[in-house]
């Protein structure tokens, strides 16, 4: 297994916040530094500074940086333009020389959306809009030099497109996940190197891979060719009581913690790992680290597992 980081900065953070714990990622020897991409505190939060943009950060991080890879979990589809998309990614993937992943997904969360005057077109719509710029991003990153890129669907046009500016990597993997039956496996199978399922269940996770898998054979794609990786918050203690302290710090209650999460002291937390490979043949596990000024839990967890 190998293991990233995964913030949630619109719950308090700043710039600041998240190079320091992205610093640390890096020099505790972490795969990665991965953030959300959202625009509004959820729960009992306010969001105080407020929110941070994802791609102006991840480029950010590029430059401050050396070995980390960088990206969301996830981009909502509803947020950016597919052509401006391409190009804050492909700047970004320059900037950190060749790091950069995309997760993107339909976007769920609409009171960030009426909050900053994004429209928040149905789900059905939505899907359409994630998979054309799949398409567009994917034939954006194919085009070759000096070649031009046409695309006409319901939602966007680009024609003509020079394709530019290029990434320095062929095509930054990108990352699909969710839990839904047919629609999400079938988009894995066609552009994905990655497939996330964040916060459900063993039995979830691996029904839902099942899915992937078989979409791949569908399509004449060999199932291995992906990364199937879960989203787990951490919670981690020397002992009960440190394990507690540290679910309280974010609001939680350390029974629901233990029940739903990566929680419990260092056996135990390896042990629910072992588990984890076992049921679902995970072998990426985002780290969802909460407390963003306890960068003591970073460092443990890789004292532990790396």
């Amino acid at each position: 297994m190998d293991f990233r980081i995964f913030t949630e900065p619109q719950q308090g953070a700043t710039y600041t916040d998240l190079l320091r714990v992205a610093q640390t990622a890096e020099q505790a020897g972490y795969d990665a530094f991965f953030r959300s991409d959202h625009w509004l505190a959820m729960g009992d939060g306010d969001g105080r500074p407020g929110p941070t943009d994802a791609w102006v950060t991840l480029a950010a991080l590029g430059r401050e940086t050396e070995r980390i890879r960088l990206g969301t979990l996830v981009t909502s589809a509803t947020f950016r333009l597919p052509g401006p998309l391409a190009v804050a990614v492909a700047q970004a993937d320059e900037m950190s020389g060749g790091r950069i992943e995309i997760g993107i997904g339909t976007g769920w969360f609409e009171a960030e959306h009426t909050a900053y005057g994004i429209p928040f077109p149905p789900l059905g719509e939505r899907f359409e809009m994630l998979t054309e710029q799949l398409e567009i991003l994917s034939g954006l990153w194919a085009t070759p030099p000096d070649g031009r890129f046409d695309h006409r669907g319901r939602h966007y046009t680009l024609t003509g497109s020079p394709a530019l500016p290029r990434p320095v990597q062929d095509a930054p993997p990108v990352i699909v996940g969710g839990t839904g039956a047919r629609k999400t496996p079938a988009l894995a199978a066609r552009f994905a190197s990655e497939f996330n399922v964040a916060f459900q269940r063993p039995d979830v996770v691996a029904a839902q891979f099942g899915r992937v898998r078989e979409a791949c054979s569908a399509a004449g794609r060999d199932p291995a060719d992906l990364t199937y990786s879960v989203a787990q918050m951490l919670c981690l203690g020397k002992d009960d009581a440190a394990v507690a302290r540290r679910a309280e710090a974010v609001g939680r209650d350390v029974a629901e913690v233990r029940e739903n999460c990566l929680a419990g002291t260092p056996e135990e937390v390896v042990d629910q790992l072992g588990r984890w490979a076992e049921r679902t043949g995970t072998t990426r596990v985002y780290l969802q680290i909460l407390d963003l000024a306890d960068l003591d839990h970073i460092e443990e967890f890789a004292s532990l597992c790396l």
